[in-house]
């Protein structure tokens, strides 16, 4: 069946800036104040940091995409420059832990704001449970209907954008003094000295999601111009719309407010701004960003186990391949997908409940281990320069380099956010990429 073309260059910028600036910047900016002991410049240094790594990350991946036409996104690019099985143990964790955790994590704070916003039992458990039903409504909307999941995308990427850009904008002229913290909850400013690079691993969530655009490539009019230019721009509207709301944020409720109430602060910034329902006006907004994050998590997750099964990398996937003429999607591979999610949202459920993650997430661990993969991407742009593949020294060398280093960074933040469980948790990953690789391996030697 002849893949159709249904987004277009708006479509994959917003996917982008839609999935990256939604629940981070709105969930993880006390956290990155926090982890910088309420340094603010620090915490602008954490977000140069984070854009400084996928800016040239997706600069990078750029060159990759310009030059193939596979189906699968990041997979894809395994599968063309580095080998099968390569792709297939890159799949295999995407598939079943990298997109998943990202899925259950956007939902369950879609939750946690949803129970703010309507003044429900801020629970864990009703998050869980609020969460829930957003992840299985948007599986069934992007499943029945491409054209509404693409809409509710564009919508939701310019409904958030009025809060971050109004409270931007009213932060430059706030004259007011900071709101008062309640003794009880006062946190000190401190010297944390080198210990602010624990703020890299809620910053590396903030801006994580750049790449899941590359699974619709396929579904995109013109590619192979659309892509590269969706990827650089992507990024850079991300990092103006972080720096300005969060020097907004700061100087509208203080470091130490902020540092006070955690995501609450929001709410706070709505009233001053707004009266006594600015506050449910702004949660309004803020929702229907997360919902948006959300929806364009989706999008690529339902998509990957039918671009893995054409390439034969799944148990049954003659099966799992099978589209639905109607839906233009596999039926099973919607079942894997939301099959997978569930699990990891019992899973999620578990790790806040008991505390094993201190303040993070499953979601963090698992894109510190994306990133250590891309690095063999990267590595393979600087070989395609030296073959004379690109003749570009900047494209060739200079981005891949510094896509490296950002690489890294964050893996160091990673480690130093949980020292215990990041090292367990990335040889999980490890074992999920070699039980893929195995499969393939076994399949094609069969």
């Amino acid at each position: 069946m002849k893949e159709e073309k249904h987004y277009g260059l708006f479509t994959a910028v917003s996917m982008i800036v839609g999935i990256c600036v939604g629940s981070g910047i709105f969930f993880k900016a006390d956290d990155i104040l926090g982890a910088t002991g309420g340094n603010v410049a620090l915490g602008i240094l954490v977000f140069c940091i984070g854009a400084f790594s996928i800016i040239f990350g997706s600069i990078t991946l750029t060159q990759l995409a310009n030059r193939t036409e596979k189906t699968g996104g990041v997979v894809a690019y395994f599968e063309e420059f580095i080998s099968d099985k390569a792709a297939s143990a890159f799949g295999w964790f995407q598939l079943f832990v990298y997109l998943p955790t990202i899925t259950v994590v956007v939902s369950w704070v879609s939750g946690i704001y949803t129970c703010m916003l309507l003044g429900l039992p801020n629970t864990l458990e009703t998050q869980t449970l609020i969460g829930t039903g957003y992840m299985a409504f948007f599986f069934l909307l992007n499943y029945f209907s491409l054209r509404l999941g693409g809409y509710f995308q564009n919508l939701a990427t310019i409904m958030k954008l009025i809060p971050l850009i109004a409270i931007a904008i009213v932060g430059v002229f706030w004259k007011e003094p900071a709101p008062i913290v309640p003794p009880e909850l006062a946190v000190p400013i401190t010297n944390v000295g080198w210990g602010w690079l624990a703020a890299l691993a809620p910053m590396a969530f903030s801006y994580d999601g750049w790449t899941i655009a590359t699974n619709i490539t396929h579904e995109v009019k013109n590619p192979k111009r659309t892509m590269p230019l969706a990827l650089t721009i992507g990024p850079l509207v991300v990092l103006a719309i972080y720096l300005t709301y969060f020097s907004g944020l700061v100087s509208i409720a203080g470091s130490e407010y902020i540092l006070a109430v955690g995501d609450e602060a929001t709410t706070t910034i709505g009233i001053s701004l707004l009266g006594e329902r600015g506050g449910s006006i702004i949660l309004s907004f803020v929702l229907i960003a997360i919902l948006g994050v959300t929806n364009g998590v989706i999008m690529g997750m339902l998509r990957l186990p039918q671009a893995l099964a054409e390439k034969n990398m799944l148990p049954n996937s003659s099966k799992v391949k099978r589209i639905d003429p109607k839906s233009l999607l596999s039926p099973a591979a919607a079942q894997i997908a939301f099959a997978v999610s569930l699990v990891w949202m019992v899973l999620h459920y578990l790790s806040q409940k008991s505390g094993i993650l201190g303040g993070g997430d499953v979601s963090e661990i698992a894109i510190v281990f994306s990133y250590m993969t891309y690095v063999i991407l990267y590595l393979k742009v600087i070989s395609m320069k030296k073959e004379g593949v690109i003749t570009s020294s900047f494209f060739g060398s200079i981005t891949p380099v510094f896509a490296i280093m950002g690489s890294a960074i964050i893996l160091i933040g990673g480690i130093v956010s949980n020292p215990t469980y990041v090292p367990i948790f990335i040889l999980f990953c490890f074992a999920v990429c070699f039980i893929g690789y195995k499969y393939y391996e076994k399949k094609i030697t069969a």
